[in-house]
C-alpha cells in the first residue's frame, strides 16, 4: 500500500537508496567518462547518501532520546545537511543540492503529491543554479525530466506522493536513455550519464519507499543504439576525457556569507572547470577543477573559513611508499573486544562494531589508513556491510592501497580467513586462501528473540533462544545450552574437523566448556576451540570448518 511522504518515508528513502547505490556502484563507476573518466562516480554518490542516510538516523535518535518524533521537515532537513558536509565528487556535491531544493519546498509544504512534484521542480532549478556551466545530457537534464514528469502528474490534485515519485523515476529514466544522443563522449562511448545513472536509483528508491514495493530492477547504463566502443573505458587519450584537462580535484566545505561566496564563484570560474558550489544559510560545499589546488584554497580562505579539504590528483599516481610502511595487512570488523583482541595478536587491525550502529565507510577507510600498509586484506564479517565494505575499498585504491575484499559474512569466517593469511605469499594466492577458508566455514550464531514472529523454523516467542545457520532461523529453544547443542548437532551432521565458540558479554564460559565436551563425546576426530569474544549482540558464535 502507498506511503505517505513523512519521516518515516524520508528514513525507508535513505535505506533503499543506499542498497540501490551499493548494487549500482561499480557499474557506474564503470561508465563514469564525464566530466573526467576517474571511474568514481558510483562511490561518491553511495558515500554522500551514506552521510545523508546517517544524519537522518541521528535525527531520529535524537528526537527518541526527548520522547517525540520527527516531522517530515526534521528528517529531510536531516538528509539534505548530511549529504552537504558528506558530497564527494562532482556528483555528490549535485546531489547534495537536489535534496536541498527538495527540502527548500517540502518543509515549508509538506509531503502531498502536489508538493512533491513542486520539491522536484526546485531541486531542478536549483542545480542549475548551482552549476557554473551547465551541460545537457548529464545528472542536470535528469534531474529536469524527473520534475517535468512529476509536474505532469502532480497536475492531478486528486494524486498521492506515490503516483509521482513513480512518474518522476520514469521521466528520469526514460531521460537518461537519451543522454548519449546528447552528450558526445557519452555516445562515444556507448554508455549513458553516469551522474543520471545514480540519480534515476535514487528516485527509484524513493518511489519504493511511497509504493510500499521494492524493485530491485538494475539501471540501464548502456545506450539504447551502443557503439562498437565499450562501456567503462577510462582512457582519456582514447575520447573518454580531456587529456589536457584540470590535474586536482579540490573539494572544501565553507563557512562564508553569500556576497563572499558569489565572489569566490567568479574567482573560481576563472582558475578551472566543473564548478559545482551548493548550500546556502552560512556553510558551503565547494567542488572545482584546477590546475593549481593551492590557489582554489586560498581562495576559500579569502572568502571564509574552509575545512574538510579534500585534494585529489586526476593522475592516480599511487602515493610515494614511505619506509615504515608495511607490505600487507589485515583489517576486520569485529563484534566485541575479545575479538578485537584476537585480531590484534593476529597482526590485524580491529574495527570493534557497537550494537546496533554498524560502521560508515569512512571508518573502514580510516582504519586502512591506520594499517598503513600497500596491500590490505578487508574483512567485514557481516552481510549486511557488503555495501560499505566495497565503497571504502574503493575508497582506499584511490589513495594507491591495494585493497581486496575477502567475502566474510560472519566473525567466524573472518577468524578462518585470518589463520591461513600470510603475508610472506603473493597478494592474489593469499586473496584464494583467505577466501577459501571462509566459504569452507559454516557460521551459526544463537540470539535471543526480541518479540513474537515466524520464523523459518515456526513462530518464536519473546525470550526464545533462536540458532540462526548461515543467516537462517533453523531452531527454536528454551535454554541455551540445548539450542547450541542442537544446533552443533545439526551443522557437524554435515561433516566437519573443526568447531569454533565465540562466546558473548557476560556468558560464563562454563558454556564452552559444557560445549567443547558436547563435541568430544558425540563427534569424534572433531577440535573445538573457545574464544571470548565480548560480543553484546549475541551470546554465542559458532563456526565448523
Amino acid at each position: 500500500m502507498p506511503h505517505p511522504l513523512d519521516a518515516a518515508a524520508v528514513r525507508s528513502w535513505c535505506g533503499l537508496a543506499l542498497e540501490a547505490l551499493g548494487r549500482e556502484r561499480e557499474r557506474i563507476d564503470a561508465i563514469n567518462v564525464y566530466p573526467v573518466a576517474d571511474g568514481d562516480t558510483g562511490t561518491n554518490l553511495y558515500l554522500t547518501l551514506e552521510s545523508a542516510a546517517r544524519a537522518v538516523e541521528a535525527a531520529f535518535d535524537g528526537q527518541a532520546s526527548a520522547g517525540t518524533a520527527p516531522r517530515l521537515a526534521d528528517a529531510i532537513g536531516a538528509m539534505a545537511h548530511g549529504a552537504l558536509i558528506g558530497a564527494r565528487g562532482n556528483s555528490g556535491t549535485i546531489l547534495a543540492q537536489l535534496l536541498r531544493g527538495m527540502t527548500e519546498v517540502l518543509a515549508a509544504d509538506g509531503g502531498a503529491g502536489e508538493a512533491l512534484g513542486r520539491a522536484l521542480r526546485r531541486a531542478a532549478a536549483s542545480t542549475y543554479e548551482a552549476v557554473a556551466h551547465p551541460v545537457e545530457g548529464t545528472v542536470l537534464t535528469v534531474a529536469t525530466a524527473a520534475a517535468d514528469a512529476a509536474t505532469r502528474c502532480a497536475a492531478d490534485r486528486a494524486v498521492g506522493a506515490a503516483e509521482v515519485a513513480r512518474a518522476a523515476h520514469e521521466g528520469a529514466s526514460a531521460a537518461l536513455r537519451a543522454t548519449p544522443g546528447q552528450l558526445a563522449v557519452l555516445g562515444r562511448a556507448g554508455v549513458v550519464d553516469a551522474g543520471g545513472c545514480g540519480l534515476v536509483a535514487v528516485l527509484g528508491a524513493l518511489a519504493d519507499a511511497l509504493c510500499g514495493e521494492v524493485s530491485a530492477t538494475p539501471v540501464a547504463v548502456r545506450a539504447d543504439a551502443p557503439l562498437p566502443r565499450a562501456a567503462g573505458c577510462a582512457c582519456a587519450a582514447d575520447g573518454c576525457g580531456d587529456p589536457d584537462g584540470p590535474a586536482f580535484e579540490v573539494i572544501y566545505l565553507l563557512e562564508a556569507g553569500d556576497a563572499e561566496v558569489a565572489r569566490l564563484r567568479g574567482r573560481l570560474d576563472g582558475l578551472g572547470d566543473s564548478l559545482v558550489v551548493v548550500g546556502g544559510d552560512g556553510l558551503w560545499n565547494v567542488h572545482v577543477h584546477v590546475d593549481d589546488a593551492g590557489a582554489a584554497v586560498e581562495a576559500g580562505i579569502e572568502a571564509g573559513r574552509p575545512y574538510r579539504i579534500r585534494i585529489t590528483h586526476f593522475g592516480g599516481a599511487a602515493r610515494a611508499e614511505e619506509p615504515a610502511m608495511t607490505a600487507r595487512a589485515v583489517v576486520a570488523v569485529v563484534p566485541g573486544a575479545g575479538l578485537a583482541g584476537l585480531c590484534v595478536q593476529a597482526g590485524a587491525t580491529p574495527v570493534t562494531v557497537r550494537p546496533g550502529e554498524p560502521p560508515a565507510s569512512g571508518e573502514l577507510v580510516q582504519a586502512i589508513r591506520q594499517a598503513h600498509a600497500r596491500e590490505v586484506m578487508l574483512l567485514p564479517n557481516d552481510p549486511e556491510l557488503r555495501h560499505t565494505a566495497a565503497a571504502a575499498a574503493e575508497q582506499a585504491r584511490t589513495e594507491g592501497v591495494r585493497v581486496a575484499l575477502i567475502p566474510t559474512r560472519s566473525a567466524v569466517q573472518g577468524i578462518a580467513a585470518l589463520a591461513v593469511h600470510e603475508a610472506a605469499r603473493s597478494f592474489d594466492e593469499d586473496v584464494v586462501a583467505m577466501t577459501a577458508a571462509a566459504g569452507a566455514t559454516r557460521y551459526a550464531e544463537l540470539a535471543v528473540a526480541e518479540r513474537q514472529s515466524w520464523t523459518m523454523a515456526g513462530v518464536c516467542q519473546a525470550g526464545d533462544i533462536l540458532g540462526l545457520i548461515d543467516g537462517d532461523v533453523a531452531v527454536i529453544g528454551a535454554d541455551l545450552v540445548r539450542t547450541a547443542t542442537t544446533v552443533l548437532d545439526r551443522m557437524l551432521s554435515a561433516g566437519g574437523e573443526m568447531v569454533t565458540l565465540v562466546l558473548g558479554a557476560g556468558v560464563p564460559g562454563a558454556l564452552g566448556e559444557r560445549l567443547e565436551r558436547h563435541v568430544r563425546e558425540r563427534h569424534l576426530a572433531v577440535d573445538t576451540v573457545v574464544y571470548d569474544g565480548g560480543q553484546h549482540a549475541v551470546p554465542l558464535l559458532i563456526g565448523v570448518e
